[in-house]
Parts: C-alpha cells; structure tokens; sequence
C-alpha cells in the first residue's frame, strides 16, 4: 500500500488543501492485470458513515495487500471532499454545497462521452476488449485536458481521474435519515444485484440518466452513451459504478461500519479482485426500482413534523405518512404519497418551513421526468 496528496487549494492567501488517496495492489499496465476498483467516501464531506467505512476498509485492505490477496488494484479515498470538510457554520459541518458557488459537490462532473463521440470516429471495431482499453485511455486523456475553473473543480478533476477507467467504481454516502439503498445505471443492475444482496439494500434506484451529472454517472453512463452512439461497435457497460447511500448521517457504529466493510470486500472477492473465500449470497431484500418511481414529498406549510410511518415500512397510496403542525394556527395537515410504496429516506428535522424536503417513497410506475436527484 502507498498514499498519494494531491494538492486541491494552493493559493497563497488562503488555507492549503490536499486530498489522499490510499493505493493497494498493482497498477493496470504495470505487474497488474487484474480489475481496477476505486472507491471514495463522504464527497459530501460530513457524510460520516461513509468515512468510517472507509476507515475500517483501509485497515483490512492493508493486511489483504500485506499477504499478497489483492488481484487487482484498489485506489480507496477515505474523505473525498477536504475542502467541504473545512466549511462550518455556527459549529455545524456543511459539505454538501459549496460555498463559493453553491454548487453540490456531487453535480456538475465533466461528461467524457460528449468528447469520445468525436475522438473516436471510425477507431472502434467488434473487439469488446480492444474497444474497452481505447476508450478509457481517451477518456483518461480528456481528463488530463479538463481546466477546472476553481478550487472545487480541481477536486472533482482529481476524483474522477483516479476513477474514470475503473471497472468498479463504489461512491459512499449517506442520507439524512434513511433505510441502506443504493443507485445505479439501469443497464448495471445485474452486475450490482449481488452488492444489494451483501448489503441488505432495501432499495436499488435505477436511471440510465438521472440528472445532474453526478459522480457515479460521470464514471458509467459514457459507456451506454457511447454504445448508443456507435451501434456497429462492441462497447459493453465496462464500469459498474454504485453510489451507496449507508443509512442515515447518525448511524455512526462499529458494527455498521464493520458488516457494511465485509460485504464490500465479499463482493469484490465476488468480481476476483481480492483472494479469500466465497460466501453465499443472501437473499435479496429488493428489485431495481427506477428512479422515475420514486416520489419526494415535501410541508405543504411550516410548523412541526410528526411521522406516522417509520423508515422502511410499506405505505400505500393517500396513507397517512407525516402530520405538518402549524403550533401557532393550529393547522395540520397529513403528507401522503400518490402511490403505494416503500419509505427509505426522511429529513432529520422536526420543524420544517414550506417547501422543505419531508421524504421518500420508493415505488413501482415510473411517473416524473426531468431531473431526478434531489439537489
């Protein structure tokens, strides 16, 4: 194993930012042929779950490394996002935007296909593997071309270099409060079934493009881009790239941490990227939902918000889900979903101004457009 900063913020008059990145087997084109895998944690910085997961990866992969049983080669970031780490307001971590610009730390990543659809014009054929090397070293040379605007640009260069030509690619995160439930691209589902079984999902969200251009998808979805695009050529969906939603931002434990870390390890054992024993998969606790299928809800009015339902039941369609109390009007109002469904995800506040984010319900008919990332 050996780590690598890279310098993020290094402008004279302001603080100094470096990212780390923790390297663990061989190199593709170097003594390795194995899969590539990258994994990061918390780019929405105070995403805890998630770098204690990380923390506890790093410490097995290390050992695992030691003893020679990493096949591939593993590139794991244990804080994805120094510089939302470094912003607090009144004593409170805020990562998910930054402040400079207001942007979400997780949209906006650089869309490599728009650029492959040109440079590579008549150089792909009906060798899969051939294709596969020849578009990831183009997409790596896109990367290096990238200027990023400013400082939270350089850092979303900096990720999605290391991840761009990865086979898997696993983004940790974690909701506000929630259920564990995962996304992907639709044309991935197969590939990341036996992750949801390990990881007793209770929600696999899928989209071939869900808006935004989030981290998971700047990865994956030039694949199925560029297969769509060059239909004569053999491209298949070389990147499988998960983001991993690890329950709610206080489900901080040693026992989380530890059996979420397993089931990661198992499934990259799974896909030959680490020598250990196989185990069994268990029982899947969910299909692929589509992302189209889930519905947000939100306070028709401020005041105080009681639920009814907790975290992981099934709710059916106009069921009383969350009462909003107005304790100064006396208003209530009830918050239901359009239909039948699973609630996975909640705000963690108990008083909510109007407009303001209640829940999730995971359901089966497709029925939004436009883009489907709550922001």
């Amino acid at each position: 194993m050996h780590s690598t900063k890279h310098p993020i913020a290094l402008d004279d008059n302001v603080a100094t930012v470096h990212l780390t990145s923790h390297h663990f087997g061989n190199p593709r084109g170097d003594a390795g042929t194995g899969k590539k895998v990258y994994i990061q944690a918390a780019i929405h910085a105070d995403e805890v779950p998630a770098m204690l997961v990380a923390h506890v990866l790093r410490q097995q992969l290390e050992q695992l490394d030691a003893e020679g049983r990493i096949k591939g080669e593993i590139i794991l970031v244990p804080a994805a996002n120094p510089l939302g780490l470094s912003q607090v307001l009144h004593g409170a971590p805020f990562g998910r935007y930054d402040l400079s610009t207001g942007t979400n730390f997780n949209r906006a990543y650089h869309h490599a296909a728009d650029g492959l659809k040109t440079s590579l014009q008549g150089r792909l054929g009906l060798d899969a593997a051939a294709n596969v090397a020849l578009i990831r070293a183009e997409a790596q040379r896109g990367m290096d071309a990238w200027e990023p605007a400013d400082n939270a640009g350089i850092l979303k260069k900096t990720l999605l270099s290391m991840a761009i030509d990865a086979d898997i690619v696993l983004d940790l995160h974690c909701d506000n409060e929630a259920v564990l439930h995962m996304y992907t691209g639709t044309p991935l589902v197969d590939a990341v079934l036996p992750l949801a079984a390990l990881l007793e999902s209770r929600v696999l969200l899928v989209a071939k493009v869900s808006g935004g251009e989030a981290f998971d998808e700047a990865c994956s979805r030039l694949w199925w881009d560029l297969a769509d695009h060059f239909p004569d050529a053999a491209i298949p969906p070389a990147c499988v790239a998960v983001t991993v939603e690890l329950r709610g931002e206080h489900d901080v434990s040693y026992d989380c941490a530890g059996s979420d870390a397993a089931a990661i390890l198992q499934y990259l054992a799974q896909q030959g990227v680490i020598d250990m024993p196989l185990q069994p998969l268990p029982d899947l606790l969910c299909g692929a939902t589509p992302l189209d299928a889930v519905e947000p809800l939100h306070a028709p009015h401020a005041g105080v918000l009681v639920f009814h339902k907790k975290l992981g039941d099934r709710v059916e369609a106009n069921e009383p889900i969350a009462d909003i109390i107005n304790p100064v009007s006396g208003k209530v109002t009830t918050v239901a979903a359009s239909q039948p469904g699973l609630l996975f995800a909640s705000t963690a506040h108990r008083h909510l101004l109007r407009g303001m984010h209640v829940c999730k319900i995971a359901g089966a008919a497709s029925f939004r457009k436009g883009n489907l990332l709550s922001n």
